[in-house]
C-alpha cells in the first residue's frame, strides 16, 4: 500500500518557482482581496507552524479593521502596507511564560493523543526547566520560535500564489499599546501584510539578489 506524502504534493521546481516569485511587497492593491480558501489555509500554515517542544506560546492577532490600522500606520513608520494590504498580521509572543503554559500544553497533549498526562511527566519537567530561565532568557527564546512561524507564513503564501511582506519596521510599545496587548499577557514581535501586489510597485520587477548557493551552503 503506498503512502501519500507531503513531497508527492509539491514538485521542487514548484516550490523554487514560488520563492523567486514572491518578494517583500511595498505596495500593495488597496481593493485586492486574498480568496476566502487561501486566506483560510495560511490561518492553518500558522497553526500548524513547528516551535520548541510545540509549545507554541504565541498568538497571531488578525487586524482587518480599516480605523484600528490607520491608527498602527503611524507607529509603522507610515507605511501604506499596514492600510493597503488585505491582511494585517501581528505575531505575538506570550509574556511571562511558565510552568501553567507548560501544563496547558501537556493538556492539550492528553487531549489529542488520548493518553494518559503521567506518561508526558518526564517530557513535562524538561519543558519546566526551560521556561524556569531567567526570564531575560525565556523571553529571546520564545520570541525566535515567532519568527520560524512567520517564515512559514511567508513560505506557504508564496506557494498560495499570496503577496506578503514581512515588517520589523514598526514600534513596538505603541502597538502593544494601541492594542492592549500588555493587559492581556502579549508582545509584538513582528509584523506581516498580506494581500494582492499593486501592478505598479516597481519593487516587483527587481531581480532577486542572493549570494551563490556554492558560497552559503
Amino acid at each position: 500500500m503506498k503512502t501519500e506524502t507531503a513531497a508527492q504534493t509539491v514538485l521542487p521546481d514548484t516550490l523554487v518557482s514560488a520563492l523567486n516569485w514572491r518578494y517583500a511587497v511595498k505596495k500593495f492593491d488597496a481593493a485586492g482581496r486574498i480568496p476566502a480558501a487561501q486566506w483560510e489555509a495560511l490561518e492553518e500554515s500558522l497553526v500548524l507552524s513547528p516551535s520548541s517542544y510545540g509549545l507554541q506560546a504565541w498568538k497571531f492577532l488578525v487586524i482587518e479593521d480599516k480605523a484600528l490600522r490607520a491608527k498602527l500606520r503611524p507607529a509603522s513608520w507610515d507605511q501604506r502596507q499596514i492600510v493597503d494590504a488585505d491582511k494585517l498580521v501581528v505575531f505575538l509572543v506570550k509574556k511571562d511564560a511558565g510552568p501553567a503554559d507548560v501544563q496547558r500544553f501537556v493538556d492539550r497533549i492528553s487531549e489529542v493523543r488520548r493518553m494518559p498526562a503521567e506518561m508526558l511527566e518526564a517530557y513535562k519537567q524538561m519543558m519546566i526547566k526551560s521556561v524556569s530561565l531567567p526570564p531575560e532568557k525565556v523571553e529571546a527564546w520564545l520570541t525566535r520560535q515567532v519568527y520560524i512561524a512567520l517564515g512559514t507564513f511567508l513560505t506557504s503564501a508564496a506557494l498560495l500564489g499570496v503577496d506578503a511582506c514581512p515588517m520589523e519596521g514598526f514600534d513596538k510599545d505603541k502597538y502593544d499599546k494601541i492594542l492592549g496587548l500588555h493587559e492581556q499577557g502579549w508582545k509584538s514581535v513582528v509584523v506581516a501584510t498580506a494581500g494582492v501586489r499593486a501592478c505598479d510597485d516597481a519593487y516587483a520587477k527587481n531581480k532577486k539578489v542572493r549570494f551563490p548557493k556554492s558560497e552559503l551552503i
